[in-house]
């Protein structure tokens, strides 16, 4: 059956294997997380050099991923069969082949638990993935929407068991982005540099992920709300000095993001904390920041903003015929909205 990523998880550490897994979708971090736990917990580790095969799908086709799955372990319980990059199996978008995982899936050898990562998004409509849906389980991983992964960074820390402040939170997530594996590697990375008893808050992002304490987007963002001339004018210098590492396209989106939620302060009706937290989609600790901001800049303000960024954006692009330095656009992004 259909299962959420996080379910399927649970089976797996509470040892409840499946003979078939079709992983597939656009966000590689939890079809690449079942596949580790799968091959972590399925044979154990004395019995892998018989009875656990990884498979690549460019080398070979479903009928080759089937005469390993048709086979029965060595002296053991069960075997793991994983196929990695499944995607790439030779033929199979054809139907010959999809009819052989079809027979296969409609009586699949109980002994064997075999895994298909494919790292793209497959018709669930399909008949073969019916047949794998009805004796095994199909996990579509999607791409989280990035207004989610606030709370997503929150949860996976809960999960490890360690506290993140909201601001240490906002911080990954704006310094990162939409990408799971490296906003966990480095939670993970934090983690092992903390003190039992010592959360994650902003100093220890700043320390052990590379962040400039002053010059990142989060801070740049924060002189923007406040209107501050100088300091939003000094961290688009850094910028423009360092735009490798600080390229204007992410930038654009972060502050795209935040003055498109300025708007929505404006024409809130309910403006306290809980109800403007639920309309804007942020953790109650930043509506102070957004009330401040709406203080700052008045909803016709906003609006033109909306439209400088866009603009910036289409000539960052080339949009307009012209090759101009990412700095300097910066630099007049940054005088268009404080002036």
């Amino acid at each position: 059956m259909a299962q959420t990523p996080d379910v399927v998880l649970k089976e797996i550490k509470s040892k409840k294997y499946r003979p078939l897994y079709f992983l597939h979708g656009d966000e590689p971090y939890y079809i690449d997380s079942i596949a580790e736990e799968l091959e972590n917990k399925v044979v154990p580790e004395s019995e892998r050099g018989f009875n656990q095969f990884v498979i690549y799908g460019k080398d070979t086709d479903v009928a080759g991923v089937l005469s390993y799955a048709r086979r029965f372990p060595f002296m053991a319980e069960r075997q793991l069969v994983m196929v990695k990059e499944a995607h790439r199996l030779n033929g199979i978008e054809q139907k010959e082949q999809q009819q052989r995982l079809e027979d296969y899936a409609l009586n699949p050898v109980p002994s064997t638990v075999l895994v298909f990562c494919y790292h793209a998004n497959a018709d669930e409509r399909k008949s073969y993935l019916k047949a794998v849906n009805a004796n095994g389980v199909v996990v579509q991983s999607k791409k989280m929407y990035d207004n989610k992964l606030p709370d997503w960074v929150a949860g996976f820390c809960q999960h490890e068991g360690v506290k993140i402040s909201p601001k240490a939170v906002q911080m990954l997530v704006d310094n990162i982005g939409n990408d799971l594996k490296r906003l966990s590697n480095e939670i993970r990375k934090i983690m092992v540099n903390l003190r039992v008893d010592e959360g994650i808050d902003a100093t220890a992002i700043e320390r052990f992920v590379g962040i400039s304490k002053e010059y990142n987007v989060f801070e740049f963002q924060k002189a923007l709300m406040h209107r501050d001339v100088l300091k939003a004018n000094q961290i688009a210098a850094f910028f423009a000095s360092n735009s490798k590492d600080n390229p204007l396209a992410p930038v654009l989106i972060i502050l795209f993001g935040f003055f498109s939620k300025l708007l929505l302060t404006h024409a809130a009706r309910d403006k306290s904390e809980k109800g403007l937290a639920a309309e804007l989609g942020v953790n109650p600790y930043f509506v102070k920041d957004y009330l401040l901001a709406a203080r700052n800049y008045p909803m016709g303000k906003v609006a033109n903003i909306i439209h400088y960024l866009r603009e910036c954006d289409g000539r960052l692009k080339g949009l307009d015929g012209t090759s101009i330095p990412e700095g300097e656009l910066l630099r007049e992004l940054v005088f268009k909205i404080v002036h």
